[in-house]
């Protein structure tokens, strides 16, 4: 048994990570400040300490142990709304990370696992998006990622082994279907569920390649077995180019009701398309089959018409 700290537990990626490191036998502590997360998907077991990342006092209040890794997964988690409070925005997104460095290296934990972001690149041309891409972020969101990957490159000489896992568009069960300005499939079904009509912001030729939450859970455990990924900054996607339009098809074929479409203005800092060259992900974390999305639709519309 290991211990180790989630902080965002409540939230979607967060949850989903902490639910595996809990059935593999291991400790747990997290930090929430449930400002978008619910304190009921906090698995049982999770020591939790309600507050905020950003907080320099919550960190005092973490159990003293040694830890083997520290996922920092917690943070505002949408470009439309960092628009909204760009401060806030630094303070969950790069504030916290700083803190959580600054916590590590005081109690000696080598290892950092960090939830980044494909927001980071901006816009890109229509071909898959390397690691090594320059990147120019669109939003608010982008840019406090940006600058966190920038903190563990610095930490990085001070001996935290850090890694970034620029994840792209997350879906699947456990996604927050409430919140309609963040997380497109989640937005999507959620209208189709308790509306049957579907609002799309922006052009349906726009593009995202979509990632199933099981495939980046693994991703975020894999990283405490393989060393060479220290100090790296992996996507994790399908690496599938899928269109808007294209992910309609696909939901409403998993749906089998009607639902009418209705396509309306755009999202300040959205981007035409982004897919990822997932090479390094393949190569670094070992992964040889990703979720396809018609399969993970369908698993997620059972989860979403059951809880709804």
């Amino acid at each position: 048994m290991a211990n180790y700290i989630v902080t965002g537990a409540a939230g979607f990626i967060g949850g989903a990570v902490t639910r595996r490191l809990i059935s593999e036998g291991h400790y747990v502590v997290t930090i929430d400040n449930l400002s978008t997360g619910f304190k009921d998907n906090i698995p049982i077991g999770v020591d939790f300490i309600q507050g905020d990342c950003g907080d320099a006092a919550v960190y005092e209040k973490l159990p003293k142990k040694k830890y083997e890794a520290i996922f920092h997964i917690a943070g505002q988690s949408s470009g439309e709304i960092s628009f909204d409070d760009p401060i806030y925005d630094i303070r969950t997104n790069a504030e916290s990370t700083l803190l959580l460095l600054k916590y590590a290296l005081k109690n000696r934990c080598q290892r950092f696992i960090y939830a980044s972001t494909m927001s980071v690149y901006g816009i890109k041309s229509d071909s898959a998006v390397t690691e090594e891409e320059v990147c120019e972020p669109e939003s608010f969101y982008g840019v406090a990622k940006l600058a966190s990957e920038h903190y563990m490159r610095i930490y990085q000489q001070y001996g935290i082994n850090s890694t970034s896992l620029r994840l792209f568009n997350v879906y699947g069960p456990g996604q927050n279907m409430l919140n309609l300005r963040q997380g497109m499939v989640s937005i999507f079904m959620a209208q189709m569920i308790h509306d049957r009509h579907v609002i799309i912001k922006g052009s349906e030729s726009r593009f995202r390649d979509f990632v199933y939450i099981d495939d980046v859970v693994d991703a975020f455990i894999r990283c405490l077995t393989h060393q060479k990924t220290w100090g790296q900054k992996i996507n994790i996607a399908a690496g599938r180019k899928t269109t808007i339009r294209g992910l309609m098809k696909i939901m409403l074929n998993a749906f089998k009701q009607e639902v009418t479409i209705e396509s309306i203005g755009s999202t300040d800092g959205d981007i035409h398309g982004i897919c990822a060259n997932t090479d390094k992900m393949q190569s670094m974390l070992g992964f040889k089959n990703i979720t396809n999305l018609e399969d993970g639709v369908k698993k997620m519309l059972v989860w979403a018409s059951n809880t709804k």
